[in-house]
């Protein structure tokens, strides 16, 4: 027999016996067996590993078990013993096979390496310095300073020849930062400019204004951020007035609590029950230019609000029960009809106004137009409402059945569209009926108009054109094979929803049907079109995505467990409520879900949004209830004027550590979407 086999043979009661110790210590289960136990097998990997490279003999003779707790030290491991080189990848290296018998036994996990710390290198201290170090640099000093520059580096080599590796590294952490250079100082504003125009994350940008001021005064240019704002499709200014808003009108500015003599808590002599969070609403305000960075950054807040934040600003609750069957929201107004033959009436923040008071029974149509309202109902007549007294100017009456849709060409002209089968146009100034439109042979369901022309939607399952200064039918929209529901209209393009499922896209110029889209599976009641996008919604509980010229589905979104009740959408999302009581925020552009705005209600009547606030009608507990979110940033957070006022009082060191406040704004919502950040300090 070799000498390695005696080895093998020598070891093998020693693994045995450790096997033996490891079970007796296992039955124990207490924690100081279990670390009995791991020194063990620790130590029996250590012995089998140093005997793998020895003698025969001196395994035979010096290698015994030193169980936990012994103190006994071997010849190899004595203090005056000759150092063991490491163990290489050659065969001296190599594991004991009898090693592989232990599956239990843990591998030895690697010493992690130490945590880097951050080192501060400062300047050396005077204080300790003799006499004479001052005099020999006196000395020093214009002896280097006549070398000329091979001189001088020689004269450095030698100097750093005799320093150690703590002094060679005081030496890099003090010259570094005097080679650092700015590229931006160096390179010419215009150059500079345009290396910052392809960054497209604001994040970005908002953190590179802190590095200095100089930085800071380049991403202050305004068409850094005007390309920004077009590549997040932030296209008009937020000074800018929607159009037919008059900025110099103060009838146009929100009402303030004590305008309105509605307060926190307050039940109004209508009968509502009132909450009005206490910083809202807003007191009227100049509307100040804003420069396309102060644009910019109000719109990124308003899109992380959003997403993130937001706030309910109102919160009613009716004194009666009924089902919501219209809502328009409008610069001044946010307007509601009740199947119960009421019409309330709220300002801009959701105070209430006035409650109209005409109708004999349910409300389930209306039209605003400025301060101009007109509904219609069942009880077959069009009433003409001034909004801002609450007084009715007008009755209008010629249809014999419920007037079911209502929508306004102009200012003086509106046309109705009842279950007479007939649509009716009005000059609502003279309060006479200009033309009855004919044609229809079944209820007329909705109506949309462009320009000089009126489409309108029947349950005889056909769409008509109609000219309304001619009051003629122009063209007659067949191939539905049910009720048509719900339709929309450009000008270039009509489309359709119907009980049989279809989406119909018709020519309004030839009447030809342009396309069919397939895909829901129960009734079409929501339809909305901007540009080539339509979205639809069906009592299915799905909405869905269509592209207008590929004609195809681009999204289909599970949104309800039961009808789409409310549908609107913008150039970046979607909102939709539905009868299963929730109302949930959607992607446009990818499809996802975003949020749920609100806490599920029993059932969701209306919702309606803008740009920064939302509007939702829904039924709790029996009661309806309307909920206003606000998405809006604070007041003077994008002001021009406030953030220069507060530039100047910060201090040049507050500016070069990130207190900017441009940058701080942005970064803040970027990180949480809260608006507390936004506050000034």
């Amino acid at each position: 027999m070799d000498t390695h086999s005696l080895a093998n043979e020598e070891k093998l009661p020693r693994f045995m016996d450790g096997d033996k110790q490891r079970r007796r210590l296992s039955f124990g289960g207490s924690r100081a067996a279990r670390q009995q136990q791991h020194q063990l097998q620790h130590q029996v990997g250590v012995n089998d590993m140093e005997s793998s490279g020895s003698s025969s003999s001196s395994i035979v003779a010096s290698r015994p078990i030193n169980l936990p707790g012994t103190l006994r030290r071997t010849p190899e491991t004595a203090p005056h013993s000759q150092p063991r080189p490491l163990p290489t990848s050659g065969p001296r290296s190599m594991v004991s096979p009898i090693q592989n018998l232990l599956p239990s036994a843990p591998a030895s996990p690697p010493t992690p390496a130490p945590s880097p710390t951050p080192q501060k290198h400062r300047l050396p201290s005077w204080s300790t310095a003799g006499d004479g170090e001052d005099a020999f640099l006196r000395e020093a000093r214009p002896h280097f300073s006549r070398l000329d520059s091979q001189e001088r580096q020689r004269f450095l080599a030698e100097i750093l020849n005799l320093c150690n590796s703590q002094q060679l590294s005081f030496v890099l952490n003090y010259v570094s930062p005097r080679l650092k250079k700015d590229p931006f100082k160096s390179l010419p504003n215009e150059l500079c400019l345009r290396v910052l125009s392809f960054i497209e994350d604001p994040k970005t940008l908002a953190r590179a204004s802190q590095v200095s001021k100089h930085w800071h005064g380049l991403l202050s240019d305004d068409l850094t951020w005007k390309k920004l704002c077009e590549k997040h499709s932030y296209r008009r200014l937020s000074g800018a007035p929607p159009s037919g808003y008059n900025m110099h009108d103060p009838s146009h500015y929100p009402h303030s609590p004590k305008e309105t003599g509605y307060m926190t808590g307050q039940s109004s002599s209508s009968g509502f029950t009132t909450e009005i969070t206490p910083q809202y609403p807003r007191t009227p305000r100049r509307r100040q230019p804003v420069s396309y960075k102060s644009h910019f950054k109000q719109r990124y807040m308003v899109e992380t609000a959003w997403r993130t934040g937001g706030q309910a600003i109102a919160r009613h609750i009716t004194p009666d029960q009924g089902v919501v069957t219209s809502l328009h929201l409008t610069p001044k107004y946010i307007v509601i009809a009740l199947d119960n033959a009421s019409i309330h009436v709220f300002n801009a923040d959701g105070q209430i106004l006035r409650t109209l008071h005409g109708h004999m029974m349910g409300v389930w149509a209306m039209v605003p137009w400025g301060d101009t309202l007109v509904s219609g109902g069942c009880d077959r007549d069009v009433r003409v409402w001034d909004m801002s007294t609450g007084e009715c100017t007008k009755t209008l009456r010629g249809h014999t059945s419920t007037v079911r849709c209502l929508k306004m060409s102009d200012h003086k002209t509106a046309i109705s569209g009842s279950r007479d089968t007939t649509l009716r146009i009005w000059d609502i100034e003279k309060g006479i009926c200009l033309n009855v439109l004919v044609g229809h042979t079944a209820s007329v369901r909705c109506l949309e108009i462009h320009g000089d022309l009126v489409v309108s939607g029947s349950y005889d399952t056909t769409a008509k054109v109609w000219s309304i200064s001619e009051g003629t039918c122009l063209r007659t929209l067949s191939g539905h094979f049910s009720q048509i529901y719900a339709i929309a209209f450009d000008g270039n393009r009509i489309a359709t929803g119907s009980l049989d499922t279809f989406v119909r896209i018709w020519d309004p110029q030839t009447g030809s049907c342009m396309g069919i889209l397939q895909g829901h599976t129960s009734l079409v009641g929501q339809l909305q079109m901007r540009g080539n996008t339509l979205v639809t919604g069906g009592s299915d509980g799905s909405v869905r995505v269509w592209s207008l010229e590929k004609m195809a589905c681009i999204h289909r979104l599970a949104a309800h467990d039961n009808s789409v009740t409310s549908l609107q959408f913008d150039d970046a999302r979607i909102v939709s409520g539905g009868s299963d009581g929730r109302v949930k925020v959607w992607d446009l552009r990818t499809g996802l879900l975003v949020r749920e705005l609100s806490t599920p209600a029993e059932a969701v009547w209306r919702v309606a949004f803008e740009d920064e606030k939302a509007v939702i009608l829904a039924s709790r507990a029996g009661r309806t209830i309307m909920e206003v979110f606000s998405f809006s940033p604070p007041q003077d957070s994008t002001s021009d004027q406030f953030q220069h006022a507060h530039e100047e009082g910060q201090s040049s060191s507050d500016r070069s550590s990130g207190l900017y406040d441009d940058g701080n704004l942005l970064t803040e919502v970027v990180d949480d979407g809260s608006y507390s950040a936004l506050k000034s300090n």
